[in-house]
């Protein structure tokens, strides 16, 4: 299942992070893709902040993985680094059925990840607008997709 949606600066982007947090639970993959800049870390902190994590959530671009506590621990992965890289970090401990993983920059460990989860491309359409094209694998994610688009609906 593939859904689309177009949002106009970041307290909309914030809203969508929070509709997206209200359907997710432990063991959610997320994957976000999309031009530098393009807004996978502010979407990231967005959705921390609604998944509980008191601090604040920075790239890990040079330590690759950071862990946070909120409802459940949360692994925010920036994988961009590893773009000539073929060494495992032990990715398979992060994507568990308790802990939410987010990553940046999938393309670079696609080895390692898990057949089911929800991909987010972030579409950079101007100053502050941004298509976001979701895609799930598998049938909680999609369960998640079809949830988030009866919660944020696009126009």
């Amino acid at each position: 299942m593939e859904y689309s949606i177009e949002v106009t600066g970041l307290s909309e982007t914030e809203r969508l992070a929070n509709a997206l947090e209200e359907n997710i639970e432990p063991g959610t993959v997320i994957l976000l893709s999309g031009d530098l800049g393009a807004g996978k870390t502010t979407f990231t902190q967005f959705l921390g902040r609604a998944l509980g994590v008191k601090r604040r959530m920075s790239s890990p671009t040079f330590n690759i993985i950071k862990s946070y506590s909120g409802k459940s621990t949360i692994h925010h992965m920036d994988c961009y680094r590893l773009e000539e890289s073929d060494e495992d970090l032990g990715f398979d401990e992060y994507f568990n059925e308790d802990d939410i993983s987010i990553v940046e920059w999938p393309i670079y460990i696609e080895e390692f990840l898990p057949d089911e989860h929800l991909s987010i491309r972030i579409e950079t359409l101007g100053d502050e607008k941004r298509r976001f094209s979701f895609a799930a694998k598998g049938t909680t994610y999609t369960r998640i997709l079809e949830a988030l688009e009866n919660d944020f609906p696009s126009d």
